[in-house]
Formats: structure tokens, sequence, C-alpha cells
């Protein structure tokens, strides 16, 4: 093997190095998303067309209601790529936490508060915006001191783990001339186990759970998941009233951690609604999408260290030439996240989007019940305020599911290829 002075590896031969780990990680994530992803799972034979389900007045209070949260959402997302770009781009960061005092990892854990403030400061009332928006059209039930603690405790939340992340980052870099290596290996395996307790670690921080009351209701989603081959020994409901009116389900964690969780809110739809909303859930466990998505985000994450190595010394000259070690350098650490974030949520919307079709298509098929799906898509949307028809940059930024009008077109497919009645 090549060296340099001092038996150094060459900074070339690391670069190829990288490069080549680089190119396999993300090999492995093409492979992954593409044996995964449920590509086409029910192909539409009917057009989505929500003015054959909506009146005109929920047609255009859903565009209202986007009209009103666009411009907060989209100052916001500037707000924080043009952040990104300033720490990445020039030596702002590196200036600031200058002044810090200290350990090298305490800096780095300061560092990382510091600049996480500063931007949030910026975005606060931007956040403030969209909840009295949100309030205006009646989905949001926080007060200020709610929703306040809310936000602080999101943001307590994302310092600590960026914080760690970073601290352990700086710690290898200091050690090691290949750092991507164990840095790759830790970020898999931390979004794994991130993945694993989030939902006995991080979801009581902001709702309070209880078991679904003995009842009708809840023996007849037991049975449901029973005759779907998810074993599941309870359902969850969440006091999402004391912040919000939407109606929701979701499931989270996977393993021993796997829970189905409904909101109190949608407890007061009609219960054959409820079971549908649920059987999509059961879809979710039954092709193990967290699990599946968990494994995509871990790759992701090593693809992301691999990438920081090699694109840090592209930027590390702008920055004022400090070493990835140096905790002045936390900022462009944290733009390079943060621009990485931005840029990879349209892809992880595409794969998200084909993922609920399928959980959709399971409840259908599990079900039978295609005119109550119809049903309760509409109630969704008309409760949530969704957006029936997002333009095509709304669709690629924010669309994680598909919009209600395509979920509805999907039922009648689904019931004209079981040869049913069209609802």
């Amino acid at each position: 093997m090549a060296e340099g002075e001092r038996g150094a590896p060459r900074p070339g031969l690391l670069r190829r190095q990288a490069g080549i780990a680089l190119a396999v990680l993300g090999a492995a994530i093409v492979a992954v998303v593409a044996f995964t992803t449920p590509w086409d799972p029910l192909p539409l034979r009917v057009q989505p067309d929500p003015a054959r389900d909506f009146t005109p007045a929920e047609i255009a209070r859903a565009q209202a209601f986007d009209s009103a949260l666009s411009a907060p959402a989209y100052l916001s997302l500037g707000l924080t790529v043009l952040f990104a770009g300033i720490l990445i781009a020039t030596p702002f960061g590196a200036r600031v936490l200058a002044l810090l005092r200290g350990p090298w990892w305490l800096r780095v854990l300061l560092g990382v508060l510091v600049l996480t403030l500063l931007v949030e400061a910026l975005r606060w009332p931007l956040g403030m915006w969209y909840e009295v928006r949100l309030r205006e059209f009646g989905l949001s039930t926080q007060d200020w001191g709610s929703w306040s603690a809310d936000r602080l405790k999101n943001i307590a939340v994302r310092v600590a783990i960026l914080g760690v992340m970073i601290v352990v980052l700086a710690a290898l870099a200091r050690r090691l001339k290949r750092w991507w290596i164990p840095a790759a290996a830790g970020a898999f395996a931390f979004t794994l186990a991130a993945s694993f307790v989030y939902p006995i670690v991080f979801e009581p921080l902001f709702n309070d759970f209880r078991s679904m009351p003995p009842g009708q209701l809840r023996t007849d989603l037991l049975a449901m998941a029973q005759r779907d081959g998810v074993p599941v020994d309870d359902v969850l409901i969440a006091d999402a009233s004391r912040r919000t009116t939407a109606l929701n389900a979701y499931v989270s964690g996977f393993g021993a951690t796997r829970r189905i969780v409904v909101y109190d809110t949608l407890l007061k739809a009609p219960a054959d609604e409820v079971e549908l909303i649920v059987a999509h859930e059961l879809g979710h466990a039954k092709n193990r999408d967290v699990l599946n998505g968990t494994l995509i985000g871990g790759l992701g994450a090593a693809f992301g260290a691999v990438l920081l190595f090699l694109v840090y010394g592209l930027v590390r000259r702008r920055t004022g030439g400090l070493s990835i070690a140096d905790p002045r350098a936390v900022g462009v650490v944290m733009g390079l996240m943060s621009l990485a974030t931005v840029l990879s949520g349209p892809l992880q919307n595409v794969v998200s989007r084909h993922v609920e079709a399928r959980a959709d298509l399971n409840s259908l098929d599990l079900t039978r019940d295609p005119a109550t799906f119809i049903a309760m898509q509409k109630r969704l949307a008309v409760t949530n305020i969704s957006d029936l028809s997002p333009d095509w940059l709304e669709y690629l930024l924010y669309a994680s599911h598909p919009t209600a009008p395509q979920r509805i077109a999907m039922a009648r497919t689904w019931a004209l290829e079981n040869g049913l009645p069209e609802p």
C-alpha cells in the first residue's frame, strides 16, 4: 500500500478508497430501495378527480388553506437552506464558535447548541405564523405555552442527538485518517437503534398513550390483525386532541417495540372507517415498512458519513482550512448535514408514496369495502384540510402520501379489479 510521509496514507489514496466505499453504499441503497419499494401496487384504471368527490366549497377551502401555509413553509425552508449555505461557504460558523472555551468535546456540544439556537430563533416567528394559520382553520387546539413547550422539546432532542453524533465524529477524526469507516458503521448502527427505541424513548416526550379500552372496536381490530397475520397485542391511543383536531394513525418501531397508534380524535369517526385506517397500518407492519425504511435510512446515514469525508475537503478552504476534528468546524458539518437532509427529502417522498399506496391496498384486500374506504378518505381529507391537487413543487417537497383523489381512484380501481360495483 502506498504511504505518504511518516507512513501516513496519501490523501489521494484515502479519497479513492472513500470513493469506492461511497459507490458500494450507493449501490446497496439503490438495491434495497428497488427490491423493497412496491413501485406499482395497483395500476390505476380510474383517473383521480377531486371534483367527483369533493364539493366546490371543500376544494376552495383546501386551496385557501394551502395558500395560507405556503408562505411560512417556503420561507422556513429557504431560511434553512440559506443558513446551511452560509455555514458551508463562509467562515461565519468558525468565527462564532471560536468564541467558545473549554475542552474540545464541550466546545463541539456548545457549538451545536449555539448554531441550532441561532437558526431556530430566526425560524421561530415563521413557526408562530404557521401556527396562527392552523388556528384560523381550526386545526390547532394548542395555546402558546403548549406550542412553545413542544417546539423546545423538539429542539432539545435534535441538539442532543446531533451533538452526540458530531462529538463521536470529531473523536474519530482526531485519531484516525480513515475515520469515515467507523463513522459510517456507527451511523448505520445508530439509525437502527434510534428507530428501535423511538416509540419508547421519544414518542412519550410529546404524547401520552393508553390502551384502547375493551369493547367491540378493540375486539374487531385485534381480530382483524390476526386475520392479516400481524401479531398485535394492543392498540394504543395517543392524546393528540390536546394539540390538533386532525385525524391520524401510525405504526412505529419494529420487533419488540412495534406499536400501532391511533389519535384519540379518530375515535369520533365511524367504527368501520377506523378499522380501515388500522388495516392500512397493519399493512405497514405486515410488509415490515418501518424496518425496511430504517435499513434504507441506516445505509443513507453511512453513505452520508463517507460523502462528508469527500465533500469536506472541497469546502475546507472556504471555511478557514479547519480540520473536521476542530470544534470550529462544527458549523460546516451541520451545514452539510442540513443541506443533505433537504436534498434527500424528495427522494424519500417518492419511496414513501409507493409504500403508502401498498398499505392502502392492504386495507382494501383485508376489509373488501371500497365504499367505506372512499368515505374514510373523504373524511380524512376534509377534516385535515388536505391539499387535493398540489402543484409539482409541493408534491415533490412535501407529499409523503398519495393525494386523497389518488387514493380514492385506487379504491375504485380495486373494486373494478375484484368485480364489485364502482363506488
